[in-house]
């Protein structure tokens, strides 16, 4: 598992990214590292460890990576959820509501998961990350209204600027069918899957 730190970031140019990538790795001992292309032609390098060690690597990958770094995130003390959610693990059943929170890059959508879940009792379906999705995020909690409305809520609010938001809905009682939809599996999941 990726704890108890995680860093996410996201290269508009792949050529930079894996140039990024090869710095990060070599500037500090990292546990986990996951990367690569994402639609819309965008590069995504996904780091786990020691949290001064993860820190560090982030720092050369922002450094080599410069302009084309479009996004990134830094969760020092991660919570297990986003972790989970993000090596492909779902919640199996539908619960009271769900909530959906639509971010410009996965970096923010990373960011948004990791502050929803601590701040109310709710558990993420998933976190969908850039493939298919022309380089966006989207969180997905469920829980009662009360704590998906604080987990969105608190979500939104964590990100660095507002203009990573794109949308932000709670939908009480999803339908079944809406509830299968949602909960299938996405490509960048697969790629992450091995994480552990």
């Amino acid at each position: 598992m990726i704890e108890p730190a995680l860093a996410l970031v996201d290269f508009s140019s792949i050529a930079s990214g894996i140039e990024a990538a090869d710095a990060m790795v070599k500037r500090a001992p990292i546990d986990t590292i996951r990367a690569g292309t994402v639609q819309p032609g965008r590069y995504l390098v996904l780091i786990g460890g020691a949290v001064a060690d993860v820190e560090e690597s982030l720092s050369a990958g922002r450094e080599v990576g410069g302009t084309s770094v479009l996004d990134h995130v830094f969760l020092p003390n991660v919570h297990p959820g986003v972790v989970e959610a993000i090596t492909g693990s779902r919640v199996p059943d539908r619960t009271d509501a769900i909530g959906v929170v639509e971010t410009r890059t996965a970096a923010a959508a990373i960011q948004a998961a990791d502050a929803g879940l601590k701040s109310a009792g709710v558990r993420l379906v998933e976190i969908r990350l850039a493939d298919g999705l022309g380089g966006k995020g989207i969180v997905f909690y469920s829980g009662t209204v009360a704590d998906v409305e604080i987990a969105v809520e608190t979500g939104v609010g964590a990100l660095d600027r507002p203009d990573l938001l794109i949308q932000r809905v709670i939908i009480p009682q999803l339908h079944a069918e809406m509830w299968d939809n949602v909960s299938a599996a996405t490509p960048f999941v697969q790629r992450t899957g091995g994480l552990g």
